[in-house]
Order: structure tokens, then sequence, then C-alpha cells
């Protein structure tokens, strides 16, 4: 926490995109002097524009441009041949392209005008839309000042481009935000209130929206590659990211369109398990408006989130040269502390995601686990929130912890197939081991959940819930499974159908904002924050079905279906599973007894 507010203090996110001028002051901002610069810490709220004073003979020194630079109101949208001309446009637009000492008055008088005065004649120009600079359109110094721009650019380094992209992005990434939360919003209530109908169509959506957004980025890609203005490394970024998410894509819709079909003849089955679970949700109605919490924490803590890192990008110090000039000098290993708040971001958004599957499966089992199934237990959503702040903060926390220790690893992987690309042995063995990570995640992903559970049902700590949620569902796998198995598959698709109209949102908004922008990062972003949002959202459902399941199955083992020991479960849950395992036992050699049968061979009967 020290770290993260000590970066925001030193940070000056701001610079990396509405720029800066000579003397330290941020354009379009009110500035705090620096100690040994006079013409620092200015109201710069009106001057928006970085304006250079020698536009058409620039040169790079070191990591900065060697020309004074001003913070105008307005770029000259005409040349300017005199001191004359300078005055008048001051006087008339209210933009002073001078020193900001010499007084509009003396630009004719003063002798050391020339020197204090833009080099002339001044080229006409305009605002650059991602770094707020004014650029010639003269031909010839058009061509120096994109050469040095680039040349700048391209010697940022990744993490300071993908931070200039998300600055330059800023408000389509929000909109996209939030074109996320609408298709979740929809979607929880569709599903609270699903139909076969409503099944095909999502499911024909989902294939629409996948084989679009894979065609989309193919083009893309190929427009990029193809297109001869391709000179910034940011842009030659998006051409291998693009590559990356069209094969990505390819290969999820692939695989997608493979398990629909197989799956299509017991997609029934999960429309009747979501009948089931919204029952269960319309005797505790608050948890449809569990999310929202959810979703408010998780919006505040990615703003603190992202306005941290990109003051981690831009913390330096500002120091006064001897001609009254500023220069911002980074921090050492700030980039180190770049991994820390990256992890941070996994570690919480796992940590608040874990908080309301225990909330929820708090408040599933309290009315499972109620004997009249007519009158509910009084609020059992801040029964459970109070149960969980009271006493299992730490379940969530390490539960958290265990699934951000297998993500580092892909990172990791990740990273290293950039190093290996070029060596077939290498590339393999990184694919088994990738591959390898992935599926211990979404395994340890899922025993976390029912862990979860187990908590809630018997209020014991992580490691013995955890171990006994193993044990439960090791003896009930083959019963349970293939239940939970397509209701999830279901939900998953849900999820895929609010990334993909997103990511699609995000791919026709950033396409028309291609200079200078390493816009692929950005909507990796937001890709990753719409899956989160529907994840946040659809879990209601998912933890809900999985919870029941658990329930239903701790029911069967602890109970016998007799007066003294009745069951909990009600008759529509208990015969959709009877149902469920007919079927599947019907395409098995039949060596194991009826899962509703007791010891004695006697039907069980479900709780009156």
């Amino acid at each position: 926490m020290f770290i993260s507010g000590y970066a925001v203090v030193a940070g000056a996110a701001e610079r990396l995109v509405l720029g800066y001028d000579s003397f330290g002051n941020i354009c379009g901002r009110k500035n705090t002097p620096v100690e040994g610069a006079n013409l620092s810490g200015l109201d710069m709220t009106n001057k928006k524009y970085v304006f250079f004073l020698n536009s058409c003979s620039l040169e790079i020194q070191s990591p900065k441009i060697s020309s004074l630079s001003l913070c105008v109101s307005s770029c000259p949208q005409q040349q300017l041949n005199s001191l004359e001309d300078l005055q008048s446009f001051a006087k008339n637009n209210g933009s002073f392209l001078c020193i900001y000492n010499l007084n509009v008055s003396s630009y004719t008088l003063n002798p050391k005008a020339a020197q204090l005065c833009p080099t002339l004649p001044v080229p006409p120009s305009k605002s650059f839309p991602l770094f707020n600079r004014c650029v010639p359109q003269n031909p010839e110094c058009y061509s120096k000042y994109a050469s040095v721009l680039i040349s700048m650019v391209n010697e940022m380094d990744v993490f300071h481009r993908i931070l200039s992209g998300i600055l330059a992005g800023r408000d389509t990434v929000i909109g996209l935000c939030v074109l996320a939360l609408a298709f979740s919003l929809i979607l929880v209530l569709a599903f609270r209130f699903i139909q076969t109908l409503l099944v095909h169509t999502l499911i024909a959506l989902v294939v629409f929206g996948l084989l679009f957004v894979s065609g989309v980025l193919w083009w893309l890609h190929y427009d990029y590659r193809n297109d001869p203005s391709t000179e910034l490394e940011t842009e030659k970024e998006n051409v291998k990211f693009l590559l990356g998410y069209a094969i990505f894509s390819t290969i999820v819709t692939v695989v997608l369109l493979s398990l629909i079909f197989v799956l299509r003849k017991r997609l029934q089955f999960a429309v009747q398990l979501f009948r089931i679970v919204a029952k269960i949700i319309g005797r505790i109605p608050f948890l449809l408006f569990q999310p929202l919490w959810t979703f408010l924490i998780l919006i505040v803590f990615w703003v603190f989130w992202v306005a941290v890192l990109l003051s981690l990008g831009t913390a330096g110090t500002a120091q006064s040269t001897p001609g009254g000039q500023v220069e911002y000098r980074a921090l050492s290993g700030i980039c180190y502390m770049a991994w820390y708040h990256f992890v941070g971001l996994i570690w919480t958004s796992e940590f608040i995601l874990a908080c309301q599957q225990m909330v929820i499966a708090g408040a599933v089992v309290t009315c499972y686990f109620n004997r009249n199934k007519n009158n509910p237990p009084p609020h059992p959503v801040l029964s459970s929130i109070s149960v969980l702040f009271c006493y299992h903060l730490g379940t969530a926390v390490k539960g958290s912890f265990l699934i951000t220790i297998l993500t580092i690893p892909r990172i990791i992987l990740l990273y290293l197939y950039n190093i290996l690309n070029q060596k077939k042995n290498a590339k393999c063995l990184f694919n088994c081991c990738f591959c390898w990570v992935c599926f211990q995640k979404s395994c340890l992903r899922y025993f976390n959940q029912h862990a979860y559970t187990t908590t809630a049902i018997n209020g014991t700590n992580f490691c013995t819930s955890a171990k006994d949620a193993v044990c439960i569902l090791a003896r009930n796998s083959a019963k349970l499974a293939s239940i939970s198995c397509f209701g999830d598959f279901l939900l998953f698709l849900g999820k895929v159908f609010v990334v993909c109209f997103t990511v699609f949102g995000g791919l026709m908004a950033f396409n028309y904002h291609r200079e200078l922008q390493a816009w692929v990062i950005p909507l990796l972003l937001v890709g990753f924050f719409a899956y989160l949002m529907s994840h946040s959202f659809l879990s209601v459902f998912e933890v809900t079905a999985d919870a029941m399941l658990l329930c239903f199955a701790v029911d069967m083992e602890t109970n016998d279906g007799t007066a003294e020991k009745p069951y909990f479960v009600d008759q529509e849950l208990l015969t959709f599973v009877s149902q469920n395992n007919k079927l599947t036992e019907g395409r098995k050699h039949r060596n194991t007894r009826p899962f509703q049968d007791n010891e004695d061979g006697t039907e069980l009967q479900p709780m009156v």
C-alpha cells in the first residue's frame, strides 16, 4: 500500500499523453512549481497543446527532443512569417507562441525576441490526436517532424507504449466496459427466465459472434500487415498481437463449435437444471443483486489499479537544469514494481470473486437445509455476508492465493514463448507446460468453489473444507459430474457471448484510431474485464447450481429418507438427478446400484 501511495504521489501519468513543456508544466493542468525553474508551476488549464519552437529542425538528444516546447491553447492554422504575425495571432486567438515571460506587446520590441519566439516562418500546424502535439503541415517540416516523433516513440519501452495506448483510448475502454456490463445484466435476466428457445438463440449468437470476431481479426491483421505506412513500433506490435488474437480466436471457435455439436442433444438437461436453479433464486431474490456490489468493488479497485499503474509508468523526479528548464528522471527499478502490481491485480480480483462465491454458497446452503421450503429463513444473503466477514475471510484469501500462484506460471510461460519462439522443440515443451498449468488452474478453481460451499455447510477452515469437498466429489463424481458439466458449459457460452460482442465493439472503435496507439493491449484488458464481469454476474447461477448439487450429495450421504432422518431435497431436484443418472447409466454396464436406492433396496423418498 505504501508503494502504491508513493507511486500516486511521485507519478504524473498525465505527462504520458497530455504532454509537458520544457519547464515542467503539464499541458491542460494546473501545475506546482519546481525548485530552480522560474517558469514552472503555471496554470495551463486552457493550454492543452505542445508547441515546439523549432518544429522544422527537430533533433533527439538522449530520450528527449532538443527544441524548446511550450503549452499553447491552439495551433497556428496558417503560416506566420514575422513577429508581427506572431503578435497578431496571440491577440486574436489567445495563443502565445513565445516564451511565457515575454509579454505579447514586446514581441516586436524586445531585442531578444528572435531567441524567445519560434523560428520564422512558423509553418501551419494541426493538433495531433494522441500526444496533443502541434504537427506542422508543411510537407518538408512534416517529414522531419514525423521522423523524429517516430524515433522518439520507438525508443520508448513496451511498458510506456502500452500505458500511452491505455490513456489515449481511456474513453473507449470505459464505454466498452459499460457495454460488457449491459450484456452481463441482459444474460442474468435471460437465465433467470430461461426457456429452450432462449438456449438455442444464445448458442446461435455465440456461434455468430465467434465466427464474426475471428473473421474481423484475420481481416484486420491482413490490412495492417499490407499497410505501407506501418512504421511505428506500436503499429508493428499491433500486427503481431492481431495475429495472435486471430489464431487464438480461431482455435477457440473450432473447439467450441465441436463441443456444441457433440452436446447438442443434452442441452435439455441444462434447461431443466437452470429451471431448478431459478426456483432456488426465486426463494432468495436478493441473490440477483449480489453481483452488483461485486461489480462496484471491482470497478473501484480497477480504477485505483490503473491509476497506480499509470503513475508507476511515469514515476520520476523533476530536476531543474542550469538554463531554468526541467527534466524528469525515471526512478530506478520502477518496472519491477509493475510486476508486483500486476500480481496484486490478480490476487485482489480473485479474492473479491471468492467472497461473492462464499456469500452465494452460504445463502444457498441455508435455504437448502431448511425443512420448510415454503418459509425460507429470513435474510439469508445478509446472514451469509456476516458469517463471511466474521469467520471465513481467511478461506477466501487462501483460495484466491492458490489461483494467483497458478496464474503467475502462465505469465512466465507466455514471456518465455517470445524468447523461444524460433525453436521448435522449445515451443513444443512450452505448449505442453502451458496446457498443464491451465488444466491445473481450471481444476483448482473448480475445487475451490466446492471448498467454499463445504465451508458454508460445516464451518471448517479452507484446508479441511477442501479435503472434505474432494472426498465428496470423488464418491459422487459419476452421479453429479455430467449434470454440473452441462450447466457450466452453457454458462461458459454466455461468458463467451459477452466477450465476443464486447471485443467486436472494441475492434470497431479502436480501428478508427490507429495512429501511435498500442490498442491491442487495451483491447485485451477490455476482453479480460468483459469476461470478469460476465463471470461475476453469471456465477450467481454457476455457484448456486454447484452448491445445490454438493448439498444434495451431502444430504444423500447424511440422511436415509426415513422419518428419523428425512431428506432435505425437494421432489423436483430428486427427479431431475434420477432421470439424468438413468440416462447416463443406460449407456454403461450396470455394475453399480441405482442412485436412488438405499442398502435395503427401498426407493428413497424426498422429505415432504
